[in-house]
């Protein structure tokens, strides 16, 4: 590259490299417009001496290297608003104070380090929006941290050693994201979370609460939308949270709760509940009154056949229900009336049978049933009785019969039969005759199978040479399709994707150049161009652990036919290659 265009240059990636040692390129100092540099994963063991001539530096991440310190460069960088440094060996003497007098400071990630302590005059980062000091070893915050950052939107303390937070949390009124899990926090009652009315979001997971240091005033919390209390020792429900109004996710699992009450009207708006690692033997009768659920875990616990409820299906919004590692040998008729289920495990319990109707889920993606010994799935319905079964339809002559008022012991015995699917002891009854009948067809068809083979040996025989003569007729025919798919090239996607592209939340946008996709910044989020094509990633954590992926492609109104095919083709192949099972969407 010309050096006359370094001066030109706005942003640049350098990701991935090996810059150890004294490799760092020193034509850097001469793209003195540059405003974004991204460093990330290019074993840097110290900050380059370049940056301190790119004086216009806006935004700098250096994540995943083996820097211990970032003294230096730095604080002769006036205009910079982010610094995201986490994934390193950084401790506190190794921030040097002055950089958080700068007053464009806005975001500040020393997130997964060696800190045993906040850097010194943190407190002077007066327009900071965002705070994370997650994964690191600080065991104490002092009061004027927070006496000053009364901006802050985003604070992340989780994964540290606290055992308490400064009363002047309380000045933090914007605050709309607080994340303290994993931290001891004995003394902490949080009694100064009512001021913060702006928060939506409140994760303390594993920080020793009890229904004794959670206050009653927690329901003033009006936006409070996302709680997780999961990992403590909760032996009941906090009475606050039935009354949160605009709650859309709750997580309390790993407590100690053995019964859940659903007040009628709480949870209105509640999209996902986890309640496993309960002791838990029933699930709430008024959960069937969450209409708005979407993802219900409740694995781990002692779930019986009896304890769930019988009007399950009126979850109709249902998508995910995990019910691992529980006592139920069947489940109820009404989880096939989720019709929008995708995703049911019911590993690791003892099951004998399921529904019929389990084969009528339209959605359905994922059924896992592993680690159930005894276990016979019901057979599979023809396409005729499955559409008839689906509009709930029985064209049998013993219920027209009973429709026609012929037969009233027809209907009496209809009745009964009714009732005895309604009853587990009879239908385990019925499931055991199943069993046994199947098990003498099965004998007798092994029989009729080898009489047939024996009689059937000749034309067997003469078959298989026509289809021998059919093979190589039709070999040659095939042969310059077989030369043709040799000759094709298979392109290798994880020379094109980077290897963390997938596997943790986020959001990832390329635009296609030269028929290949390129990863641009996140400083162009939502700046697309009509004559471009674009390729959009995003990555969502559910409660599970997994990772749900939503692939878009964008046309732009005068973008050319080969870059609207290179979206869509490349879309594909980076579903494959992240193993997703999700559809593309084109906007």
């Amino acid at each position: 590259m010309s050096t006359a265009v370094l001066s030109f240059i706005r942003g640049i990636d350098f990701s991935r490299n090996d810059f150890s040692g004294d490799r760092f390129p020193h034509a850097v100092e001469q793209m003195t417009q540059m405003t974004w540099l991204k460093l990330n994963r290019a074993k840097l063991e110290r900050v380059p001496d370049e940056l301190s001539r790119c004086t216009n530096l806006e935004h700098l991440q250096m994540s995943r290297n083996s820097l211990s310190s970032v003294h230096g460069e730095l604080s002769d960088l006036p205009r910079l608003r982010s610094v995201i440094v986490r994934h390193n060996q950084v401790k506190t003497a190794g921030i040097p104070t002055d950089i958080f007098r700068m007053k464009d400071l806005t975001i500040i990630d020393f997130s997964h380090n060696q800190l045993r302590e906040v850097p010194p005059n943190l407190e002077y980062a007066k327009g900071a929006i965002v705070l994370n000091l997650s994964h690191n070893n600080i065991e104490n915050i002092p009061n004027q941290v927070f006496s000053n950052l009364i901006d802050l939107l985003f604070l992340d303390l989780s994964n540290n050693k606290l055992d308490m937070l400064p009363p002047q949390i309380r000045r933090l009124t914007m605050l709309q994201e607080l994340k303290l899990s994993n931290n001891p926090l004995h003394h902490f009652q949080l009694k100064q979370l009512p001021s913060m009315t702006s928060l939506r979001v409140l994760h303390m997971r594993n920080t020793n609460r009890t229904l004794e240091n959670i206050p009653p005033s927690l329901d003033d919390l009006e936006n409070l939308r996302d709680v997780d209390l999961s990992e403590n020792n909760l032996a009941a429900v906090p009475e606050a949270l039935f009354k949160l109004k605009n709650l859309r996710k709750l997580d309390i699992s790993g407590n100690k709760i053995e019964k859940i009450t659903i007040p009628e009207g709480a949870w209105d708006t509640l999209e996902t509940l986890n309640i496993s690692g309960n002791g838990m033997t029933t699930l709430p009768d008024g959960i069937v009154r969450l209409t708005k659920l979407q993802r219900l875990y409740a694995s781990d616990n002692r779930l019986t056949f009896e304890g769930i409820p019988s009007g399950i299906g009126k979850l109709v919004q249902l998508i995910v229900l995990h019910l691992t590692r529980n006592n139920l040998e069947l489940v109820p008729e009404g989880i096939t009336r989720c019709v929008r289920l995708q995703r049911l495990r019911l590993n690791h319990n003892r099951l004998i049978t399921l529904p019929d109707g389990i084969h009528l889920l339209p959605d359905l993606k994922e059924l896992d049933l592993t680690d159930n010994d005894d276990l016979v799935m019901p057979p599979k319905p023809n396409e005729a009785r499955k559409k008839l079964a689906f509009y709930n339809i029985d064209f049998s002559l013993e219920h027209q019969r009973t429709l026609a008022g012929q037969s009233p012991s027809s209907s009496i015995s209809s009745l009964q039969s009714t009732t005895k699917e309604k009853d587990p002891v009879a239908r385990r009854k019925d499931f055991i005759r199943r069993r046994k009948q199947q098990t003498d067809q099965e004998d007798a068809s092994k029989v009729i199978q080898g009489m047939s083979k024996i009689a059937g040996a000749s034309a067997a025989l003469k078959a298989e040479r026509e289809e021998e003569e059919q093979k190589l007729a039709a070999r040659s025919a095939v042969n310059w399709k077989a030369n043709l798919d040799k000759q094709r090239r298979q392109l290798d996607y994880s020379d094109i994707f980077d290897e963390d592209v997938g596997h943790d939340e986020g959001l990832w946008v390329w635009e296609i150049e030269n028929f290949y996709p390129v990863l641009i910044d996140d400083a162009f989020y939502g700046q697309f161009y009509d004559a471009d094509a674009y390729l959009v990633l995003k990555t969502t954590k559910e409660l599970s652990g997994s990772i749900r992926h939503e692939i878009y492609y964008w046309l732009g109104e005068k973008a050319t036919l080969d870059k609207g095919m290179c979206a869509a083709v490349h879309a594909v192949g980076l579903r494959n290659h992240l193993n997703a099972t999700c559809r593309f969407v084109l906007f």
